[in-house]
């Protein structure tokens, strides 16, 4: 079946990722290599080894992605590569070997806002199941370990169109997921843990309130826009709510006890730190993923409301979580509007979303230029 074929390159963190999407619509192949294992001891990213595993893994990985579709480089029409924002060396190792491969295969090369791969990830999947006109306006949420926004998207004539209304002014909601598990020996990466552990506890046992934020915006490149009601988040404030509760009920005996006797056990499964947590673990864990998930909809309803958007997207690493799924699913049901996810697996970095975004920018000749470089704090709106 003839189509465009665009080989996605995703680098910006601690995945190293490619895909063959066909007109944005099909996806052909898609292979990802974790890191997981290799951060893991440290209970995050470290951003030295995530660029030495990527140097390492990159050929090896593109190779396996057009061996799976049964492409080559000459046969490919277009190769894009994730731009920013993520870790400055992991973007320069994907961005170094697209520019090399798009000069050598004399392909045309597609920059793309890594934010703006999370979201169609989602288009992506719908198209797969033959829903190909979702209503405007849309409001997009990207929740990740690295970013927490909200959109408004529209698709012009001139391509994809899009407005930030909110964002974290501090912490990222995966990241709060990660610190938290940190803080209480769950391994990392932490959200799928305390999504697996967090229906073993009672979710209304702690209380953490959310701060009330203030607008304006404090972005100084916003003061001089007209003043318009943004939807904030902020999470730096439960990870230290969560912090005070350990340090108050004398928590931290368990938690030295369970990292002892998970630290011989050489990859805890979820069922392993399930073993080894107390009720009053498991009710923290529970109540701290009910505070997050609230927070998230509750905002995210509230500007989809105040905004008159018709269908809402939810993407990213946090959109694999269980309760958030199934509380968007039925608060949006009630509110009469369309909710779409990505699957569990689109939800994580991959390349597939950024071929996917690349495509529309391959029919306006949106090609990237031979100086294009990584901007580790690139903005989508």
């Amino acid at each position: 079946m003839r189509g465009i074929y665009i080989l996605g390159i995703e680098s910006s963190c601690d995945e190293t990722a490619a895909a063959v999407v066909r007109s944005g619509e099909e996806l052909v192949s898609d292979v990802v290599f974790s890191q997981i294992a290799t951060h893991q001891a440290y209970g995050g990213v470290v951003p030295e080894l995530a660029s030495r595993e990527h140097l390492r893994a990159i050929i090896p990985v593109v190779r396996k992605a057009l061996e799976d579709a049964g492409k080559t480089y000459e046969t490919i029409d277009a190769i894009a590569v994730t731009q920013g924002p993520g870790l400055a060396g992991s973007l320069l190792v994907g961005l170094s070997f697209a520019k090399s491969l798009a000069y050598a295969a004399n392909k045309p090369l597609i920059a793309v806002n890594h934010l703006e791969g999370h979201i169609h990830a989602v288009l992506l999947e719908e198209r797969q199941k033959g829903k190909v006109d979702l209503e405007f306006p849309m409001l997009a949420l990207v929740a990740s370990g690295g970013h927490t926004h909200l959109y408004l998207a529209e698709n012009r004539e001139n391509g994809w169109v899009y407005r930030n209304i909110g964002q974290t002014r501090d912490d990222a909601a995966g990241e709060a997921f990660d610190k938290v598990a940190k803080l209480l020996e769950l391994g990392y990466p932490g959200g799928p843990t305390i999504d697996f552990l967090a229906p073993h506890g009672n979710p209304n046992a702690v209380k953490f309130p959310f701060a009330q934020i203030k607008h304006r915006d404090r972005n100084p490149e916003n003061r001089h826009q007209p003043e318009e009601q943004r939807v904030d988040f902020s999470y730096s404030g439960i990870k230290t709510a969560a912090l005070r509760y350990v340090e108050l009920n004398g928590m931290r005996a368990t938690i030295e006890q369970r990292r002892e006797v998970l630290r011989n056990i050489p990859r805890p499964e979820p069922e392993d730190y399930l073993a080894h947590c107390d009720k009053q673990t498991l009710d923290l864990v529970a109540s701290f993923q009910r505070a997050v998930v609230h927070d998230l909809i509750s905002k995210t309803l509230s500007a989809a409301e105040q905004y008159g958007a018709s269908t809402l997207l939810v993407t990213g690493g946090v959109a694999a979580n269980s309760e958030l799924r199934a509380t968007f699913e039925r608060e949006a049901y009630l509110q009469g509007l369309a909710v779409y996810f990505p699957s569990r697996k689109l939800s994580t970095d991959n390349a597939a979303m950024i071929a996917a975004a690349a495509y529309p920018r391959f029919l306006q000749g949106k090609f990237a230029a031979a100086e294009l470089s990584a901007e580790a704090s690139l903005r989508l709106a």
